[in-house]
């Protein structure tokens, strides 16, 4: 997207070259500090960064001074979405690539380290296995680990570049002077599969992550295909087939039946039903006639329509719920963001001990001073490997993430499992979410004036008549009386009265079936209990359909949308739970009221559009709450893309189940009350991983470093320094999958 003002341009480009969060960190400091440049905002869920610059700098300038470090815009990007897609699947085919590479040289090289460490011939093998996995497959860890390096900054990146780079050298020199050590009276040990094993866990978790970010694209494509590419234009009395990009404001459209809405406007001719649940997430479509709104991306049902453009292209409702999604989807993850700056502090920190016990034993060691001095800060190194601290986000993840698929609630990414166990608001939809979704007779009422006997048959009129009409409605009254196993029969003379209802001619008499309008205005008359009723139902968000013959009511039919039977007690254990529950609807404020009374809900709006809701969930963040939205709809999908978690039912549209983090595979509301627990105890077992990798550290540095050695003359080989750095992984790994055995 570009926009240009007199000098300052405004433009979104795809980045290659960016792996992690400081790598999107450093392109946005880049570019903000290069002359020209008003701001950069780089969004990495995406790879993209938008630039505002003015006259001065060009993008090819831009592009110059990211190149400088090892990053690059693509500049080509007419088509911002493919150029997207493409730079991320190209990432993802290279990870892919390097994992799978890497772990089939791994392999041998770790069957010889762990079981034939004393085989002679094993060190070469390992060294020529070694040196494509270090320097082919692991080589994007050095070159970033240089990058932040020349930036004054370190990440994970560094940590994996400089203990697999020591162990790699350290081994290197075993092997080409094995005698060095022999001297010494010590023997030459490698660590080759120290090296290379952890190349190939770290590329595995960045290959996860890559194919979450792919899948966030897949959202917005399905967004995009909404809009149709084509439409028909009303020019000089005839119809003519244009291009979306060709139409402008004030031109005439023509809409056919089950057409999508190009463009937003108003409709000049035609009447006809309009599904607007992008809108407003109801099931029922709408009656549209002259004067009324339409909106892109809605489908035409029954009908033809003629309306006048609006708002075209990227002003329509559709392109801004299409632009906001893609905006809530840059974010990054909390826990992952905590390790890196553990890992900033904690890299300089390791190094400064290592070569500080590297000049403690050389001014103070003994007669082997220097042997002592090279294993001491070579044991650092390797017992403060990141190995542990690397398995310890994604494998309590990948265990969660499990535990979470046999529980029927499939998780996307592990930002939203991360940060459920924060969430102090759930928003729900109504729709779809709190009710069924699917419109069900609640009531069928017969005046007094009908006999019993007679209602068996006035029912199978119901039937004849209802099967011929094409309203959504009717759909749930033909599912009633075919369950009460009423056969139909013939019908004659069947008319449509659009919007207001039906009539035909059964057995000789005709029979209406509609609105209160339509009994009005053929002069039927309304027996008295049948009118209160009616009241009645209205007051409980029942629609009233009325079932009458040439002179009087026969019957009336109340249809509502039914409350999920687990909805209350769901509602009422996030309560318990310490949270607020809110519910947002685009249904009418009456009928939003009884299902918010009727599940014990407080906070509730109806008659709420896509971006009002939208617009709440912002409110509620401001005043510092974690806002978990779950919808099922696409009109739900902005205010899902901007909630800090987003669930959605698994059983809505797909684009609220592709931008949405959680996907509950069952429509039963308890899975929300199980996601968020089982957050918690993710994230627990996350806290007590990133224990166990540091408590290693904490207590082997110090005696790597030779702390025990004035003492008891105990010194650390850099084998046993391995062994516990492989220890302090398995520990991580047993302790995540503690997570297996609880219960949700």
């Amino acid at each position: 997207m570009t926009t240009n003002s007199e000098k300052v341009h405004k433009q979104t480009f795809p980045v290659t070259g960016m792996t992690c969060a400081a790598c999107a960190s450093s392109v946005e400091t880049i570019l903000q500090y290069t002359d020209g440049v008003h701001s950069a905002s780089v969004n990495f869920a995406n790879s993209t960064v938008m630039v505002e610059y003015d006259d001065q700098i060009n993008p090819d300038g831009l592009n110059a001074a990211l190149q400088d470090v090892g990053y690059g815009l693509v500049l080509d990007s007419k088509n911002l979405e493919e150029s997207v897609r493409e730079e991320q699947q190209k990432a993802y085919a290279e990870i892919k690539k390097r994992t799978i590479g890497a772990a089939i040289l791994t392999l041998p090289i770790f069957i010889i380290g762990m079981f034939l460490m004393n085989w002679e011939a094993g060190k070469w093998i390992s060294l020529a296995l070694s040196i494509p996995v270090i320097g082919y497959f692991g080589r994007n860890f050095y070159i970033h680990a240089w990058k932040q390096a020349k930036h004054g900054k370190a990440n994970m990146d560094t940590l994996v570049a400089l203990s697999t780079g020591i162990a790699f050298l350290f081994s290197l020199f075993n092997t080409l002077f094995p005698s060095f050590w022999k001297q010494q009276g010590l023997h030459p040990h490698v660590y080759y599969e120290a090296a290379t094993v952890i190349i190939v866990f770290i590329s595995f978790g960045k290959l996860l992550e890559e194919r979450a970010k792919s899948q966030t694209g897949t959202a917005l494509k399905k967004l995009i295909g909404l809009q149709p590419k084509t439409l028909t234009r009303i020019q000089d009395g005839q119809s003519v087939v244009i291009k979306i990009e060709d139409v402008q404001i004030g031109d005439i459209i023509q809409i056919k039946p089950g057409e999508k809405i190009p463009v937003d406007g108003e409709v000049s001719a035609g009447k006809s039903y309009v599904d607007e649940s992008m809108i407003s997430g109801e099931p029922i479509p709408v009656l549209k006639e002259t004067g009324d709104q339409v909106f892109a991306g809605t489908i035409n049902r029954k009908g033809s329509l003629e309306i006048i453009a609006q708002k075209v292209g990227a002003t329509t409702l559709l392109a801004q719920i299409i632009q906001r999604v893609q905006e809530a989807q840059g974010s990054k993850a909390p826990v992952q963001k905590l390790v890196d700056k553990i890992a900033g502090i904690f890299v300089p920190s390791v190094l400064v001990i290592s070569i500080f016990t590297f000049i403690v034993w050389l001014v103070f060691g003994d007669q082997n001073s220097f042997s002592h001095a090279l294993l001491a800060s070579v044991s650092v190194l390797v017992i403060a490997c990141p190995c542990a601290l690397g398995l310890a986000t994604p494998t309590a993840i990948m265990v969660g993430m499990g535990k979470g698929a046999e529980n029927q609630i499939l998780i996307s990414d592990a930002e939203s499992l991360e940060i459920g166990h924060r969430v102090t608001t759930v928003v729900l939809d109504k729709t779809g979410t709190i009710t069924e979704g699917k419109p069900r007779v609640q009531k069928m009422e017969f005046s007094n004036q009908v006999d019993s006997k007679d209602q068996d048959f006035l029912r199978s009129v119901l039937y004849a008549l209802e099967s011929k009409s094409e309203h959504p409605l009717a759909e749930a009254v033909l599912l009633d009386v075919k369950e009460q196993g009423i056969n139909s029969l013939p019908i004659l003379e069947f008319e449509s009265f659009t919007g207001k209802g039906i009539s035909g001619i059964v057995e000789g008499k005709r029979y209406f079936i509609g609105n209160q309008t339509l009994v009005q205005e053929q002069g039927i008359s309304i027996p008295e209990e049948l009118e209160l009723e009616s009241k009645n139902w209205g007051n409980q968000a029942q629609t009233v359909i009325w079932f009458a013959n040439e002179r009087t009511v026969l019957a009336i039919i109340g249809i509502r949308d039914q409350v999920k039977a687990t909805s209350k007690s769901a509602i009422q254990r996030l309560q318990k739970m310490g949270i607020s529950v809110h519910m947002l609807s685009g249904d009418y404020p009456q009928t939003a009221q009884a299902v918010a009374l009727e599940v014990g809900i407080d906070h509730f709006q109806g008659g709420v559009l896509p971006t009002d809701k939208s617009l709440v969930i912002q409110q509620l963040q401001a005043k510092g709450e974690i806002v978990a939205m779950v919808g099922d709809g696409i009109n739900d999908s902005e205010a899902l893309a901007q909630a800090d978690v987003s669930i959605a039912m698994g059983h809505g549209s797909d684009i609220a189940m592709d931008v949405a983090k959680i996907t509950l595979i069952s429509s039963d509301l308890e899975k929300i009350p199980q996601a968020i627990h089982l957050s918690r105890m993710t994230v627990n077992g996350i806290k007590q991983n990133l224990f166990w990798a540091f408590i290693y550290n904490l207590v082997g540095i110090p005696v790597a470093a030779g702390i025990l050695y004035p003492f008891n003359g105990f010194l650390l080989d850099p084998m046993i320094a391995g062994g516990a750095m492989a220890f302090s992984s398995v520990s991580v790994v047993l302790n995540s999958l503690r997570l297996k055995s609880k219960k949700l």
